[in-house]
């Protein structure tokens, strides 16, 4: 396809970015080397950087460059709410998008037998053991509202109602300055179940 080995090994390598196909990819990789070669410098350097230094929380399974990261870390949140996400992805939009001043737990997934993710893929029994610790009053559970994410919910709830700690779950609906007709039924039909008073 390409003249040069190494520009078609560039091209594949930036097709394992989400989203990025052949043609995408192929247009990333001229980029760089044409038109912004410093930038190609920087990004390979800071992504070696992140590939070397980056790790998992050893609390919250966040990333993190220390051992415990910076929200776990700090001594302004409330220890006794934990919030469940599926990715650290979430934790971003959460931290972006609301006043939360908890902490975290990230999955780095969701129960998915057929595919063979079980709890103890996603390291279950280290929540287990912070909840036994004492300190958390309410697990707020915020998997995303898919088939997984509402059974992985279900299967956390769990956990925490078997030690008297409560368990919440993020609500899910219509979104602000949505329109009903344009709603799918399932989210329509998850909207009107958990309707609340005004």
């Amino acid at each position: 396809m390409f003249q040069s080995r190494l520009l078609g090994e560039l091209v594949e390598a930036l097709r394992c970015l989400p989203g990025v196909g052949s043609k995408g990819a192929q247009r990333m990789a001229f980029h760089l080397l044409e038109r912004d070669p410093e930038g190609a410098r920087r990004l390979s350097e800071k992504l070696i950087q992140a590939v070397e230094r980056i790790a998992h929380c050893s609390l919250c399974r966040n990333l993190s460059e220390n051992q415990v990261c910076d929200i776990c870390a700090s001594g302004h949140r409330d220890r006794s709410l934990v919030c469940v996400v599926e990715t650290p992805a979430d934790v971003a939009a959460i931290e972006h998008a609301t006043g939360f001043n908890g902490l975290y737990f990230v999955l780095m997934g969701h129960l998915s037998p057929l595919d063979g993710i079980g709890p103890e893929e996603l390291e279950l029994e280290r929540l287990e053991a912070r909840l036994d610790e004492g300190a958390v009053s309410e697990l707020i559970l915020a998997t995303n509202p898919t088939v997984e994410g509402e059974a992985t919910a279900h299967y956390i709830s769990e956990m925490a109602r078997a030690r008297e700690i409560r368990a919440t779950r993020i609500a899910h609906g219509v979104p602000l300055g949505g329109e009903l007709g344009y709603v799918d039924s399932g989210t329509l039909s998850h909207a009107m179940a958990g309707r609340t008073n005004l």
